[in-house]
């Protein structure tokens, strides 16, 4: 699948809960057609006690949004 989204570009959303929502991409995953964006498709993530890390914490981060459902800001 011949992709013109590379890492870096600025995109917005088209469709699914983040229509709208513009930011540049961090990565492509593209054995699963898959793009993260930066401040986009937030979830929480549960980090469990380590030496780095003594109280355990919970973490926002990027969730991965499926390519066809962006395209490059213009």
């Amino acid at each position: 699948m011949a992709n013109k989204i590379k890492k870096g570009d600025e995109v917005v959303v088209i469709s699914g809960d983040h229509k709208g929502s513009k930011g540049k991409i961090l990565e492509v995953i593209r054995a699963k057609d898959r793009v993260l964006i930066e401040g986009v498709n937030l979830v929480k993530k549960h980090e469990r006690k380590t030496q780095d890390n003594p109280q355990g914490s919970i973490v926002e981060r990027e969730s991965s949004v499926h390519i066809s459902n962006v395209k490059k800001s213009s």
